[in-house]
């Protein structure tokens, strides 16, 4: 119990300024959709497609930007400081280089959107969102690349501060460019785009500024130069970081290509699916704090050669991580009649939402283990297989039993969520299972 007691101090300690940085990113989302929404059903349904659209290629971004926290972890654990500075500077190389490609990527695949049979009125609309939100890419990959790097060292209120800054710019640039305040051009959607856009460039430059500054970072030399290639040190951050990457692709992946089958279902069954998705996406973000605590403490244990250490960490994240959504699972339950209304006053499309908020509360103690034990298998290094978890939960079981039952059982979009449920529960289980297994044994990085 004195050891439990101990890593949950620990481990909360790290992680709750992260979930408060992560619950300020998603309130982005949140603040976008609330006023969107006031535009109609239409806009609303199209920023969920646009915008899940363009995350399915940028989250393979950010999941490179992921592999510098346990290098840097693993590095502190075995007191090797020196390796911290080279970590980020090739791994700043690595993403800044990645983030150009991610856009020219997001700007053509938004073509795509025409052929996924989505309502006219939706598609149209969704293509321009999805474009000005893939030249957000750069300062958002360029922000995680410093992000990431301080919270390998332990460092995790910076980022917090300046999320939460964010979140003001983002509501005022909405106020201004969606409904065209103060002498601002009125551009609808594509106002919460650029706005998007706004608060990352914010982001970047805040959190580039501080760590530039400050006397803590001189140390690593973490100002935006490169001196050279190292190439065996990108090789590693490649390798811990594609695997990363992939594994949220296969994720977001599935759950993108859900908003699309919703999307077959009707306008009203997208908004819901929207909204309820965006209510979900607030408890995950919480319990991604503890994700990233459980990958540092991990880390650290795997540098200082720990196993007892090591399980301990990754264990307590876990039922920490779970506990937190076994709480968002009751809120869903308790207000799902409520929670819908703060988005749409539209009375079909919050009865759909009140239902799927019902099945989002029975696989959130399943979302937020598997969320934990990705992070706390990262912080083993350990990625190559739990990418084919992902891949084998959410595209060999979510989506097939989500279409099955929703539209040959006629389920419609209870239908996918459920089946969206089954994946994520698969996902938990395998994945805790390779913690279990993995984390036995003394790892070499």
């Amino acid at each position: 119990m004195i050891h439990l007691k101990k890593h949950i101090i620990s481990t909360f300690q790290l992680a709750y300024p992260v979930i408060i940085g992560q619950l300020g990113i998603i309130m982005m989302g949140v603040v976008d959709s609330l006023m969107v929404g006031k535009l109609g059903a239409a806009p609303l349904a199209a920023s969920s497609l646009g915008g899940s659209s363009a995350f399915i290629v940028l989250i393979i971004g950010i999941g490179v930007t992921y592999a510098v926290t346990p290098l840097v972890a693993i590095a502190v654990g075995a007191g090797k400081f020196e390796d911290c500075g080279i970590y980020f500077r090739q791994s700043l190389l690595v993403n800044t280089i990645l983030s150009i490609i991610i856009v020219v990527i997001i700007y053509f695949a938004a073509d795509l959107i025409q052929y996924f049979d989505q309502p006219e009125e939706v598609q149209d609309q969704a293509v321009d969102y999805m474009r000005i939100i893939g030249f957000s890419s750069i300062p958002l990959l360029l922000y995680q690349t410093y992000k990431q790097f301080i919270e390998g060292l332990s460092v995790m209120r910076p980022a917090m501060i300046i999320t939460l800054i964010a979140n003001l710019v983002n509501v005022i640039a909405n106020w201004l460019l969606i409904y065209g305040n103060l002498g601002f051009p009125s551009l609808g959607l594509n106002g919460a785009g650029w706005a998007t856009f706004a608060s990352r460039a914010f982001m970047a430059l805040a959190l580039m500024g501080f760590v530039m500054n400050n006397k803590f970072f001189k140390k690593y030399d973490v100002s935006f130069h490169f001196k050279s290639i190292n190439w065996p040190v990108i090789k590693k951050i490649l390798s811990l970081g594609l695997p990363s990457g992939i594994q949220y692709f296969f994720e977001v992946g599935a759950f993108a290509f859900a908003v699309v089958m919703v999307g077959w279902l009707g306008t009203a069954q997208l908004a819901a699916h929207q909204i309820a998705i965006n209510l979900a996406s607030i408890s995950f973000m919480a319990v991604l704090g503890i994700s990233v605590a459980g990958s540092i403490r991990v880390g650290n244990a795997v540098g200082m050669k720990d196993v007892a250490e090591t399980r301990r960490a990754g264990f307590t994240a876990t039922l920490l991580g779970a506990s937190i959504m076994f709480g968002a699972g009751v809120i869903f339950i308790l207000f799902r009649n409520f929670l819908p209304t703060l988005y749409v006053n539209d009375e079909v499309v919050i009865s759909y939402a009140s239902s799927l908020l019902v099945i989002a509360a029975l696989f959130q103690i399943s979302d937020g283990t598997q969320a934990v034990g990705i992070g706390i298998l990262r912080g083993l290094t350990d990625v190559k297989l739990p990418t084919a978890i992902t891949f084998i939960a959410y595209w060999i079981v979510g989506l097939p039993v989500g279409y099955l039952l929703g539209f040959t059982f006629k389920l419609g979009v209870q239908g996918v969520w459920i089946g969206l449920l089954l994946g994520l529960t698969t996902s938990a289980i395998l994945l805790t299972l390779r913690f279990n297994s993995r984390s036995k044994h003394i790892i070499t990085v």
